[in-house]
């Protein structure tokens, strides 16, 4: 990721197709690990393409990628009533309120930072 960071830095810099040096260049300059392979392959794959068109085409195949965050709403949809899932919600709340309770207590020892 730090090579395609370095490569992506160098093109907003206004530099339309750089080279394995300017990327090392950027690389060395916040003290990152340089892999020419690594250097190597990028430059070979994006040789003779636009920045824009990969950067669409990458967003593209993202939008096909589920996120998983469906499943969620649909565990507590299926709670029934509506009744079912307010009962952990309160049991939650009350135990947070014991935990700040706790935490009030444990400062008031007799200590105090301005004493």
């Amino acid at each position: 990721m730090k090579v395609v960071a370095a490569y992506l830095l160098a093109v907003l810099g206004g530099n339309p197709s750089p080279s394995a040096g300017d990327v090392k260049d950027i690389l060395g300059s916040v003290g990152a690990e340089i892999d020419e392979d690594r250097i190597e392959l990028l430059l070979s794959n994006v040789k003779g393409k636009d920045i824009a068109e990969l950067i669409a085409s990458g967003r593209e195949k993202l939008a096909s990628v589920p996120s998983g965050g469906g499943g969620i709403v649909a565990v507590s949809a299926g709670g029934g009533g509506g009744g079912g899932a307010a009962a952990p919600a309160a049991e939650e709340s009350k135990k947070e309120e014991k935990v700040e309770e706790k935490e009030e207590s444990d400062d008031d020892m007799g200590f105090s930072l301005f004493d």
